[in-house]
């Protein structure tokens, strides 16, 4: 029987995390990188790493506040990378495409503008979503977003209650969170919304949570991810342990007792649950665009803080989280020669078992989950409960039915995600200096 432990052990958005990455030494060249991967439909990530501040939950490379000039220094160098990759993938065409960081919109309308300009894309055709924030989804930002056809506003709004807010290391009010989003519907009116919400905050109760809920829901948002706090080192609710840290069953109980509530209500509130975060309101127009696949296809990321994967390489730029190592990887992106951005600099090489494991973990965590012929397709008649027979150990606990998540494997996702790491990524992560 497995015996999975705290149910918030981390979430695996990537495999592997950035925390696996190494040096690459030598350096491949990207074109020998791409060569002989299918680049006819990838996924476009742009990485803007600025904030106006930084929360205390967050441990995403950003820096708040940058100075005078650094932000029009970075657009410049963003162009100079994203001509070099283009000419390292001729012919790439992408099928979707995300802005996000830190916070894109903290650009102001006319470098917004020179950001779409340089990536020379038509986001008017592909599905592409932008991230906001309470304090800069200004209406003339937003008429930018608009005008070049985004489709998806995502807002980290956290609570709709001030204190809690405060509490989660995000000062802000309610009155400019109700602007930032009458914003969006006015003046982004044709592109879906996601709010963000968090519950396990310290002082976050049951009622409190489900005040947030409803005060989301009054927006008749097409998309709601719900995120469970977690306090992480070198984070500034890390350094002040404002909510405890490692394993605490209390903590853990109560989480789970919210994120149950809120997967409740929003299943009678007409929104269907596509992960253990996100839920999409059932009555929302499907997006529409090319076919894209995280499994199967690859994506290019531009900027200091974006990762890229081809089929066996995933790759970067150097990771950290704490405020001084950030700004130095910055100050080290922002001074680079052209020709810098023609090689990939830090990653990973997953060997065939970690491709069949990486498939494996985007495709179980989502809730249509793993589909065996799929799988079998992709890997050459390989069988997926032969490669990996300990999924039958998670059916027998009850996280698993057939190749899909249980509501009660849903709600353990991010325990099942890192029990499913390989020992050799365990050992990277593990032998990783946060900083």
């Amino acid at each position: 029987m497995v015996n999975l432990g705290s149910p918030y052990q981390g979430y695996l958005y990537a495999y592997p995390h950035k925390t696996a990455y190494r040096p690459l030494d030598p350096r491949p060249p990207l074109a020998d990188v791409w060569a002989g991967e299918d680049t006819g439909a990838l996924f476009l990530y742009a990485h803007v790493p600025f904030c106006e501040m930084r929360c205390g939950f967050c441990n995403l490379f950003t820096r708040a506040n940058p100075p005078d000039g650094q932000v029009d220094a970075y657009l410049a160098q963003l162009r100079r990378q994203a001509r070099r990759v283009a000419a390292a993938l001729p012919g790439a065409r992408y099928a979707r495409a995300a802005i996000g960081g830190g916070t894109p919109t903290f650009l102001s309308a006319g470098q917004l503008t020179e950001l779409f300009d340089l990536l020379e894309v038509d986001f008017s055709q592909i599905p592409t979503s932008v991230e906001t924030s309470p304090a800069t989804a200004t209406p003339e930002r937003l008429a930018v977003l608009a005008e070049r056809g985004v489709t998806r506003v995502s807002i980290g709004v956290q609570s709709f209650l001030d204190a809690e807010a405060h509490a989660a290391g995000r000062p802000q009010r309610r009155a400019e969170v109700d602007r930032a989003l009458a914003a969006i519907r006015t003046t982004a009116d044709a592109a879906d919304l996601n709010i963000d919400l968090i519950y396990g905050i310290p002082g976050q109760t049951r009622e409190t949570w489900d005040a947030s809920l409803t005060a989301a829901l009054e927006w008749r948002p097409e998309e709601l991810y719900l995120y469970p706090l977690y306090v992480r080192p070198v984070t500034g609710l890390g350094r002040r342990a404002a909510a405890g840290g490692g394993a605490d069953p209390a903590w853990d109980a109560q989480r789970l007792e919210l994120y149950r509530h809120a997967a409740g209500r929003l299943a009678g509130e007409g929104y269907e649950q596509l992960s253990m975060r996100q839920f999409r309101r059932r009555d929302a127009p499907a997006v529409d665009g090319p076919q894209y696949c995280c499994q199967d296809d690859g994506m290019v990321g531009l900027g200091c803080g974006a990762r890229s994967y081809t089929t066996a390489l995933h790759y970067s730029f150097d990771y950290a989280v704490g405020v001084s190592p950030v700004r130095g990887i910055l100050a080290d992106y922002l001074s680079r020669p052209e020709e810098d951005f023609d090689a990939a600099e830090v990653g990973f090489a997953l060997s065939e078992q970690e491709q069949r494991r990486r498939w494996l973990l985007k495709s179980l965590l989502r809730a249509e989950g793993a589909d065996p012929a799929a799988y079998k397709q992709r890997f050459g008649g390989a069988d997926l409960d032969e490669d990996f027979p300990g999924l039958q150990g998670l059916r027998d606990a009850g996280y698993v039915d057939g190749h899909r998540l249980t509501a009660e494997g849903l709600a353990h996702s991010d325990a099942i995600g890192p029990w499913l790491i390989s020992e050799d990524v365990r050992a990277a992560m593990a032998g990783h200096v946060t900083r």
